[in-house]
């Protein structure tokens, strides 16, 4: 299988297609990597350099893809950071000639735009015009959405304290365009001390997942592009949210428990390797709705 990954790059570390592109690869797919943005390092440190590509070199990459005849193979499409609304009309128009060569072909867009106000540097931490980008445009053309808390709320403009507030926002993200949503990084009132939890939504059904709560410090970039991206990877063989859940959750856990023992703020996806195909892990999905 040939999937087409349109997100950031940096030289050194693991977020964007830095953190996509390995693991993909690792269990067995083609990856078709489309930079929108070339740094040298994520912005978590107290510098980079390099700069992000204007929407026109997606357009002209995408243009070479077309002329060799190959995007009727391309099973999925995966976008993450995007740098700007209109680099995100690029990928969407990307999406659009995958899928008008390919009717089966998978978009998950994983709608990059900030974090909670808990988390170290919280709120949106990108171009403004981006949430009304994802909610007008974006999710529309989506198989699978990919939101963290707070983008789950930016999103939907919903206020998330339960659980049951969690599937409600989620279903009204299912309204506006894709068939799966899955909430990453989740805690609610009644989220076990030391856990953590995903939540897999469709139309009829819903899944949550919880794993330990990993204290790293400090704590690394690039864990929600991985799971964006095993997502995918599960879903597109296998079609069914719940099994995509419990296989991306149990690599993505694995990763983050090498990395928490290594005391790096870098992903361990190369030394973690082995445990992206066979983790020794595993956590079951919760059948909720």
């Amino acid at each position: 299988m040939n999937i087409l990954s349109i997100q950031s790059h940096v030289t050194y570390g693991h977020v964007g297609n830095s953190a996509a592109v390995f693991p993909l690869q690792r269990l067995g797919f083609e990856v078709w990597p489309l930079h929108t943005v070339q740094f040298s390092n994520h912005a978590g440190y107290d510098g980079f350099t390099g700069r992000a590509f204007p929407a026109e070199h997606l357009r002209e990459v995408v243009e070479g893809l077309a002329a060799r005849g190959v995007l009727g193979a391309c099973d999925g499409v995966l976008s993450g950071y995007l740098g700007g609304a209109e680099a995100g009309a690029a990928v969407l128009e990307a999406v659009d000639r995958v899928k008008a060569a390919n009717p089966r072909a998978l978009y998950a867009c994983d709608p990059v735009m900030g974090d909670g106000a808990g988390d170290a540097g919280g709120g949106l931490y990108v171009d403004p015009a981006l949430p009304a980008f994802f909610r007008e445009h974006a999710l529309a053309r989506a198989d699978i959405v990919t939101p963290n808390l707070f983008e789950l709320e930016t999103l939907t403009g919903a206020t998330v304290a339960t659980l049951d507030e969690a599937v409600a926002a989620a279903r009204r993200a299912l309204a506006l365009g894709p068939s799966v949503v899955l909430v990453t990084g989740l805690r609610h009132e009644a989220t076990g001390a030391g856990e953590v939890e995903l939540l897999a939504v469709t139309g009829e059904d819903a899944w949550r997942l919880c794993t330990p709560l990993l204290a790293c410090d400090p704590q690394p970039n690039g864990a929600g592009d991985l799971l964006a991206a095993l997502y995918l990877g599960h879903y597109l063989r296998t079609r069914e949210p719940a099994r995509a859940l419990e296989a991306a959750a149990a690599a993505t856990f694995a990763v983050l428990a090498r990395t928490q023992a290594a005391g790096t703020r870098e992903l361990q996806l190369i030394a973690a390797q082995d445990d992206l195909v066979a983790p020794k892990r595993h956590f079951p999905a919760e059948k909720i709705v």
